[in-house]
């Protein structure tokens, strides 16, 4: 597999990459500041200049007026250095309301947001592969995947309630091998931690707007000799803004308890419990979106989840060198659908019987991993290791009712479904002065078994199929620290993809699989970043990504559709106005002004689909910009006010470019407040889709599934 040069780049296309990013540099080239070792840093292990690590407490008077984005070298028994690691910061926006994670990214460069009807999540990113439920990207919840199954069925149907995250840790491409395999990189959500300065602390926050949008979270928690804990529930409701079918209803909770054994001994256990239903109101054809954007073109279609999960964490610090952790969970999925049967893409179904789905998914893991700090070489480096091992058992029937609200029938498929996986991963941070070199290795081994029994006419009666798949992956990280907080860093990495149930189960009469093999790619990333001033923080990279044997569908038969090649630029600036005139003009205005942050990240891309039946086609959901920037004001008494843009350029919904999957291009702003009243209370209000754009973001098979126009929420929140 060669790397494309960078001769090969379309002259206009490189000349406004490089000309994006020497500006970047350029801003950042203006503010230098003495090198400051961070505190938090591991003295141990690291004995050059670092970017220092975000430390998140309950109340931080002192904090600087721009959040460093950056993960810290090693953290814990993990290692980021030399990799494209950083941190979404949601206490730097007013309270994000309805995980709304347009919102949510608005400091991040890069991922995109395919906005549906319903509370279901869709991410992507660098036009890797499909954005529905994140299936190319590793989704976890502190370190623990929370896809339905990681490798046979990777789609994240549950995504942690946004108020109980501390963070989001996002590790690009390749780099996200610390993880896993999957192509896209991975989105680690970081909880919040039981509070330690008192026993019991209480918060409950309500929201209502909107067609009748109704949304509460109510939390305790605190610390009690060695036991912390911390419980929340959330509801959220609404009726949707299509004519008829868009309702849905969440509820889910988490109990997290924290045990202090001693000094170098920690205990988490967690447990998660969650179901949903809503409505699926149906894709439009490009001129049912024309006649009327709002109108319903399925009626009867339903869609529920459940999932409850349990987790044990052992942290055990063996010497002032080592660090062990051992992560064990469980976890149960119910994924149940109903879809009327008939009708197409944007077409009101015709007919008289209903398609009932239903998958289960039953998962055990265990994951341990070791740190260890040493000296050789005339240096002090850094060794982490460990393995992830996971089964799932996962039953899976169609049934065909005999009404459009019938919810049973005779079954039509039956499908058994198993998956052992295994891996073995190491990496080691060698520090030589300012340079580290991060070499790593992993080993995927993935077992599938699978049995279909398909009652269909003129279907073959059973189908079995069982399958072992093995490979290596190698990434290499480097960083040189440059002083005044800046740092250049480049990383190569492999991906994997394994094929999913999907691809090695024919859900169609007389489907053939062609060419079903693993996908592998490789991730090529050099950057640079920096915040050298507490009020200005900047990120600017070059990417190249190429995935080979990337699958899709022509008639029945699955084959490859091409090597994907995908190569741009991204970069992230904050810079905070009255932090800036306090440095240049000798003045503390921050102090009683708080902070003005201008931001603006942008990603460009150039993508390609390389042989196979769309040879020379764009890959779906790749927009050859993305822009997101606005401002966010600030103040030490916890007032916070957004002003936050997203500008989309034109792509597809389709690998092939087919008829009624463009998306044009659009532009959207939400204004989002936090407003303290009291010290215990605050109002939180917004505005979203100021404009009232009328746009959509997703397309699929079914059709045109549009985006919420204007729309506003308003409510409270009371801690003690």
């Amino acid at each position: 597999m060669k790397p494309i040069a960078p001769s090969n780049f379309p002259r206009t296309a490189g000349t406004a990459l490089a000309a994006a990013a020497l500006l970047f540099l350029a801003i950042a080239s203006h503010a230098r500041s003495q090198s400051v070792r961070n505190p938090a840093s591991k003295p141990s292990s690291d004995i050059v200049t670092e970017l220092p690590n975000i430390v998140i407490t309950a109340d931080a008077p002192e904090e600087p007026q721009v959040k460093i984005p950056y993960l810290p070298p090693v953290e814990g028994t993990k290692i980021y250095a030399g990799k494209r690691a950083s941190i979404i910061e949601l206490k730097a926006l007013p309270e994000v309301i309805s995980n709304n994670y347009r919102q949510a990214f608005a400091l991040t460069p890069g991922l995109l947001v395919a906005e549906e009807t319903t509370p279901l999540v869709s991410l992507g990113y660098r036009g890797i592969g499909g954005p529905d439920r994140a299936q190319f990207m590793q989704i976890l919840q502190d370190g623990i995947p929370i896809s339905a199954d990681p490798i046979g069925y990777p789609e994240a149907y549950w995504t942690p309630q946004l108020e109980s995250v501390q963070r989001i840790d996002f590790l690009r491409g390749g780099a996200s091998l610390i993880y896993g395999p999957q192509p896209a990189g991975a989105l680690n959500y970081v909880t919040l931690m039981p509070r330690a300065d008192k026993p019991l602390g209480v918060r409950q926050q309500f929201i209502m707007g909107t067609d009748d949008l109704i949304s509460s979270y109510t939390s305790v928690d605190g610390t009690i000799g060695k036991l912390g804990y911390h419980g929340y529930f959330a509801h959220r409701s609404a009726d949707g803004f299509r004519q008829a079918n868009s309702d849905y209803e969440t509820n889910g909770g988490r109990v997290k308890l924290v045990y202090q054994q001693d000094e170098d001994t920690r205990w988490i256990f967690g447990v998660d419990a969650f179901e949903q239903e809503n409505g699926e109101p149906g894709g439009l054809s490009s001129a049912g979106y024309a006649a009327a954007r709002n109108q319903t073109v399925r009626f009867n279609d339903r869609f529920k989840l459940s999932r409850y999960a349990m987790s044990i964490e052992l942290q055990h610090r063996m010497s002032s060198d080592t660090e062990l952790s051992i992560k064990t969970w469980a976890a149960y999925y119910d994924r149940w659908s109903r879809r009327q049967n008939g009708g197409g893409f944007g077409i009101v179904p015709v007919g008289v019987t209903t398609s009932i789905d239903r998958q289960e998914f039953y998962n055990w893991g265990i994951e341990p991993r070791i740190r260890h700090d040493y000296e050789a070489w005339g240096g002090k480096h850094t060794i982490s290791a460990g393995m992830h091992f996971y089964l799932s058992h996962s039953p899976t029937t169609t049934k065909t009712g005999a009404t459009v609200t019938s919810n049973d029938g005779p079954i039509l498929r039956d499908a058994q479904r198993d998956i052992i996986y295994g891996s073995v991963f190491v990496e080691n941070k060698f520090t030589f002065g300012r340079l580290t070199i991060t070499p790593g290795f992993r080993m995927e081994l993935v077992n599938q078994d699978m049995t279909l029994q398909n009652f269909a006419v003129g279907a073959v009666p059973e189908t079995n199929n069982s399958k072992f798949d093995y490979q290596p992956l190698f990434g290499l990280g480097l960083a040189y620290d440059l002083g005044s907080e800046t740092m250049l860093y480049a990383n190569i990495s492999q991906s994997y993809r394994a094929t999913t149930f999907a691809q090695s189960l024919i859900p169609v009469a007389n489907g053939t699989a062609n060419d079903a093999a693993p996908s592998v790619g490789w991730h090529y990333e050099l950057g640079m970043r920096g915040t050298p001033r507490p009020w200005i923080t900047w990120d600017s990279a070059f990417f190249l990504v190429d995935l080979d044997n990337k699958f899709g569908t022509t008639g029945t038969a699955l084959t490859s559709v091409g090597r994907s090649i995908n190569y741009g630029w991204d970069g992230a600036l904050q810079f905070d106005v009255i932090g800036a005139l306090d440095a240049a003009n000798g003045t503390h205005r921050g102090d009683r002004l708080g902070a003005l942050n201008l931001y603006a990240n942008a990603s460009l891309l150039e993508a390609r689909l390389s042989g196979g039946p769309n040879n020379g086609g764009t890959p779906q959901f790749a927009p050859p910009y993305m822009v997101r920037t606005g401002v966010i004001y600030s103040r030490k008494s916890k007032l916070k006010l957004a002003f936050l843009g997203t500008l989309m350029a034109r792509h597809s919904g389709s690998d092939t470019a087919a008829a009624g999957f463009d998306i044009p291009a659009y532009t959207t702003w939400d204004l989002t407040a936090e407003i303290p009243v009291t010290q215990n209370l605050k109002l939180i209000g917004g505005l979203n889709n100021v404009f009232d754009k009328q746009y959509f973001a997703r397309v699929n098979a079914g059709g045109i599934d549009p985006a919420y126009g204007r729309n506003f929420y308003i409510g409270g929140s009371l801690t003690f």
